[in-house]
């Protein structure tokens, strides 16, 4: 491949030669690319699943630049350090994806991990990137993948800022998304030029991202930028330090499970608070963002809550506190119970249910990635406002310790409990309602 002399110490290769496709295969869809004009073009076709041109050399530690321009109506992507192998899926290309969307979501330049686990870095983590692209014109893309750290610029804005360490190495593919039957996007294209990677010296040659949350996937463990930005680990991964039961000052001795940096709550027939029973922190928050990753079995019923006061229930159940539902909504029969949804996944549990504040609704799908994988929760509270986060996406929004706030609680199960909701401080709870869930990465940024 050709190399050209770069400013700094390392050298770029030239992915594409403008001519042909050499150094490039096709897998998975029939999707057709060709060289037209010293460029790649993709065209979409019905019946056809995802299509990808993949480089025929893997690629582990890089700095890879290139530009593409997409009809409108589509989207597209391009694979880094993907894989395609007969062990997963029939040889099903996963792996990262570098986004291109014109939809009114506009997340261009966040990272998806196709096949595999969803959304990683959605646009909603750095909402001012999300003008960077240019519909239907040239867009340029920088990707820096170094180590465990992805990081992107579209039109050199800085837009994703991602640490993971599940695949260190793969091939490069463009990406022509599947259509289904869909004839009123059939025969549209895609189009990439100037494709070149670097893979020397990168250190010397990595641009600043300054002010871009990092988001980090790696389990019960801390990175530089996060201890910098004032977040701690809630759980170390291996011990019950700082966590006990909700009416006791010990851990329970039945019911919760540590394994491979996993925290499995057991199921026990569906009852709340009735085997383990609730596990809370032994520490008390008043502003905070707490992130808890969990993952949901089938017809699973859990819970995230906060401001608990474990005073306020002495019979049955659940200790009381503000609760960020965990549930199988199309399993579970709470899902349908309460008022407009508000028992759903990440509601305000029989308060306020998820996506409420939007105007449309149908146009936010709860970014949920399904039973059996993992999933973010966020809880932001800055005073008397708080908010529920799913996978990067803001889901509830509310006000507390007003009027409004006072009224909404005296129509809820919550009426009795006096102050519900109102108090400064409280502590963090995991709820045992009788159903198999699994926690890990938890970690709070007191405020």
């Amino acid at each position: 491949m050709a190399t050209t002399a770069f400013a700094g110490s390392g050298q770029w290769q030239n992915l594409f030669n403008g001519n042909d496709l050499s150094g490039w295969k096709q897998i998975n869809g029939n999707a057709p690319f060709e060289v037209v004009d010293g460029k790649i073009v993709g065209t979409t076709i019905t019946g056809s699943p995802n299509s990808f041109l993949a480089s025929q050399k893997s690629y582990g530690d890089f700095i890879l630049e290139y530009e593409m321009k997409m009809d409108e109506g589509l989207n597209s992507g391009v694979q880094i350090r993907s894989l395609s192998t007969p062990d997963y899926q029939n040889g099903r290309v996963h792996g990262y994806q570098v986004e291109c969307d014109d939809s009114e979501r506009a997340w261009s330049a966040g990272i998806y991990d196709e096949a595999r686990r969803g959304w990683l870095y959605p646009m909603e983590y750095n909402p001012k990137a999300k003008t960077a692209f240019k519909k239907g014109g040239w867009n340029k893309y920088r990707v820096e993948a170094i180590g465990n750290t992805i990081r992107t610029w579209l039109n050199g804005v800085p837009c994703a800022n991602l640490v993971d360490d599940m695949t260190p190495e793969g091939f490069i593919a463009l990406q022509v998304h599947s259509i289904g039957d869909d004839q009123t996007h059939a025969g549209k294209q895609i189009r990439w030029r100037n494709i070149r990677i670097m893979t020397d010296n990168l250190e010397n040659e990595r641009q600043l991202m300054p002010d871009v949350r990092e988001v980090s996937y790696l389990n019960n463990k801390l990175t530089d930028w996060e201890k910098a930005h004032g977040w701690k680990l809630l759980w170390d991964g291996k011990t019950t330090n700082g966590w006990r039961r909700a009416r006791a000052e010990d851990f329970p001795d039945k019911g919760w499970i540590i394994a491979n940096g996993v925290l499995t709550v057991n199921a026990s027939d569906g009852k709340e608070s009735a085997n383990g029973g609730d596990i809370i922190t032994t520490q008390r928050y008043q502003n905070f963002v707490l992130e808890v990753d969990f993952k949901l079995t089938e017809g699973a019923n859990s819970g995230i809550k906060y401001f608990v006061q474990t005073g306020l229930n002495n019979g049955p159940g659940s200790s009381i506190g503000c609760e960020y539902q965990l549930l199988d909504d199309q399993r579970h029969p709470d899902a349908k119970l309460g008022v407009d949804g508000n028992r759903t996944l990440a509601s305000l549990y029989d308060l306020i249910p998820a996506n409420a504040q939007y105007f449309d609704p149908a146009q936010m799908v709860k970014r949920f990635n399904g039973i059996g994988a993992w999933n973010r929760a966020r809880i932001e509270v800055r005073g008397d406002t708080v908010m529920h986060f799913l996978n990067g996406v803001k889901e509830v929004e509310y006000v507390r310790n007003n009027q409004m706030w006072d009224a909404l609680v005296a129509y809820s199960k919550y009426k009795k409990y006096e102050n519900f909701g109102n108090f400064k401080d409280g502590h963090i709870l995991l709820q045992d309602h009788g159903n198999e869930v699994h926690f890990r990465n938890i970690k709070i940024k007191p405020l």
